[in-house]
């Protein structure tokens, strides 16, 4: 990976070329491309027929409060738990980010490089899913775009966050992606992912509500039915984003 420095500080010129080195490096991971935005299409055309044409609030169904929200989820969630920590891991193991500390490119930028890139693959895999469920199973908009939009923008930086946590951790990437891989079906197992909460034990269920997946699916069927996002999944995101900010700043290491 190689980054073009105009003497002294990078500039933005510098930013963009990371930028597009970072996004060569994930067109180039077939899996990690693939899977974000495959899979969730796949349970899409599996779930959808089953969700239902019965109108449940505001003219919104299963399919719009409940299934979309979690297909979401699930893109967000694999980008940013699975595929970013799988990344810095083999950076820092590999020497980039240490030679990145001796040139005026910080190791930093890096991460904000990552964090563009992942922006962008999660917005290529929302509007997909979107764009699949609205035109062949006649899905909804939200009620309240607003709303969504600032739930989306929470939940990425939750899943960002809750990478991090696996990034600070992970001493290799293959562990990168295993732990994250393991982390990601866990939360997603109890938030939701394989079945309703409600089949969970209240306790188990109840905690799925605050972690990623299923604060993140709560929150957004709520911006689709047009009701009030209450405030425990707002707190479950903003909790992974506090708790990933502090792992990473304290046990993450660039070399």
């Amino acid at each position: 990976m190689t980054t073009a420095i105009d003497g002294g500080r990078p500039g933005a010129r510098s930013m963009l070329t990371l930028v597009g080195c970072e996004a060569k490096m994930v067109v180039r991971d077939t899996a990690g491309l693939v899977v974000p935005i495959g899979l969730p299409l796949l349970i899409l055309l599996t779930s959808a027929s089953g969700a239902g044409d019965d109108v449940i609030v505001n003219g919104r169904t299963a399919l719009d409060l409940y299934v979309l929200p979690l297909l979401l989820a699930m893109v967000m969630g694999a980008i940013g738990i699975i595929n970013m920590p799988s990344f810095l891991a083999y950076y820092r193991r590999s020497g980039i980010l240490r030679r990145l500390g001796v040139t005026p490119a910080s190791p930093l930028m890096v991460l904000f490089a990552q964090a563009v890139v992942s922006l962008v693959q999660a917005a290529v895999g929302i509007a997909l899913a979107l764009f699949v469920a609205v035109v062949f199973f006649d899905a909804r908009p939200p009620v309240d775009v607003g709303a969504a939009l600032g739930v989306l923008a929470l939940a990425m930086a939750a899943m960002y966050g809750t990478g991090m946590i696996v990034a600070a951790l992970a001493p290799t990437p293959n562990s990168a992606v295993a732990i994250g891989l393991v982390g990601f079906l866990g939360i997603g197992a109890i938030g939701g992912m394989f079945g309703g909460r409600e089949a969970l034990p209240p306790a188990l269920a109840e905690v799925g509500g605050w972690l990623p997946v299923g604060a993140t699916v709560d929150a957004l069927g709520a911006a689709w039915a047009g009701t009030a996002v209450d405030a425990p999944p707002l707190i479950g995101l903003a909790a992974a984003i506090l708790v990933g900010t502090v792992t990473a700043v304290a046990f993450f290491r660039w070399e």
